[in-house]
């Protein structure tokens, strides 16, 4: 039955030639196949194969791939109607932002200061960022160099409020609105809560950083 259902497979594609495709394209539908869902919407193939097919590839009679590895078999109907086995590697990229220069701590990342660069999955862990957006408008702590992927640990929310600024202290209760003078003593980014010494009473508190040396005490 299998040698039958080669020959049909065979004749099926050299009657219509245009179901036939690139060997390499063949073999990148098996693979996605074998990653199934542990393989992210934007990722790439690479297929190295250690041997030209003989002929066009008509069709994949059969498919073995090591997935953690790519390493991969394959029989390949060819148009003569012989099968050959071939043997090679898949290899997966994933496209990441990296920067196009060195980005220095305190910066704020733009889009113009990122361009995409392929990467091995297997090199891609959860300390990589892997989406654009992830990026842009996060400040830097640890300097970025050109090239190399950004680390989750290395970009931080912009902070509104570093330790030891002047800032106004707010509060509100829907009638009345106060405000009174302090000073951090933490950083803090957008929302974030952060300790303040109120200069007026000299006692500390805790508030929400709201903006640009301005924090809230919420009730």
């Amino acid at each position: 039955m299998r040698v039958l259902a080669i020959i049909w497979l065979t004749l099926l594609a050299l009657a219509h030639p245009a179901l036939a495709a690139p060997v390499d394209v063949l073999i990148e539908e098996r693979a996605r196949a074998d990653y199934a869902a542990d393989l992210p919407d934007a990722s790439e193939f690479d297929i190295i194969l250690a041997e030209q097919p003989q002929a066009d590839v008509v069709t994949l009679a059969e498919f073995w791939m090591d997935v953690p590895t790519g390493k991969f078999l394959v029989n390949a109907v060819l148009s003569t109607g012989t099968i050959q086995r071939l043997s090679g590697l898949a290899v997966v990229s994933i496209p990441v932002p990296v920067p196009n220069r060195r980005i220095l701590p305190d910066e704020i990342i733009s889009e113009d200061d990122l361009v995409s660069a392929n990467l091995p999955m297997g090199q891609v862990g959860g300390y990589i960022v892997t989406t654009t957006d992830d990026v842009i408008g996060k400040q830097v702590r640890r300097m970025l160099s050109p090239g190399r992927p950004i680390q989750a640990q290395s970009i931080i929310q912009p902070l509104v409020i570093t330790r030891g600024d002047r800032v106004d202290i707010v509060f509100s209760d829907g009638l009345l609105s106060l405000s009174s003078p302090g000073r951090a003593l933490g950083d803090a980014h957008r929302g974030q809560e952060v300790r303040i010494v109120n200069l007026v009473s000299n006692k500390t508190v805790t508030a929400i950083a709201t903006g640009d040396g301005t924090v809230e005490i919420l009730r």
